[in-house]
């Protein structure tokens, strides 16, 4: 591996990144750090983020990216008015895992909006990644669907997602954007970890 290479496409890209690209990171991280601690200014926070990288993925071509910020947008306000309406009990919605049911369906939804966006992107748009576009886009679907459900599974969803990503947006250019998705990856993991530990014992629902 030729790490000067890598060294100096870095800096190159780092010094091609625009302010807003910077912004977007900045809040995407934050959102990211919200969510492991289980703290609703994960929403906020994401919505800045997402509402930014709308404007960002229309202008280098990406999609069905631009398509799941859109997604993401909206389904963070879905997430802010669950996490912050109480159980029936007055308590604050537990973080729980799928029960089969809902594991099949995740499946079922990634295949389909991944079959969808696929043929959609490579015949009606002049993407050039329509494969890892779609499968980044489809797999991110299912990631926050189920964070705003607090499963403990949307952790195992962003984790595929950012590593997919992290050549992606490397390939598209956005440097910064790539390294981005290489924190939130470690992030990821933390998450997962910290929200096994905050199910404390598999609980379905």
């Amino acid at each position: 591996m030729d790490w000067q290479y890598i060294w100096e496409g870095i800096l190159e890209g780092l010094a091609q990144t625009t302010l807003l690209e910077a912004v977007a990171a900045f809040f995407g991280v934050a959102s990211v750090f919200y969510s492991i601690k289980k703290n609703i200014l994960v929403f906020p926070t994401g919505i800045i983020s997402t509402l930014i990288y709308i404007y960002i993925t229309v202008v280098v071509g990406l999609y069905a990216d631009m398509g799941i910020n859109f997604y993401y947008t909206a389904m963070s306000i879905y997430g802010w008015y669950v996490w912050s309406k109480p159980t029936p009990t007055g308590e604050e919605r537990p973080v729980t895992y799928l029960k089969k049911s809902g594991i099949f369906y995740s499946v079922a939804i990634f295949a389909a909006s991944y079959l969808t966006l696929y043929l959609v992107l490579s015949n009606y748009t002049d993407s050039t990644v329509p494969y890892w576009d779609s499968f980044t886009t489809s797999s991110a679907f299912v990631g926050m669907w189920l964070m705003a459900k607090k499963k403990v599974e949307n952790w195992i969803a962003w984790i595929i997602t950012d590593l997919v990503s992290v050549p992606l947006y490397w390939h598209k250019g956005l440097i910064l954007t790539s390294f981005q998705f290489m924190v939130f990856t470690v992030l990821a993991i933390l998450g997962l970890i910290a929200w096994m530990k905050a199910a404390k014992k598999p609980i379905y629902a």
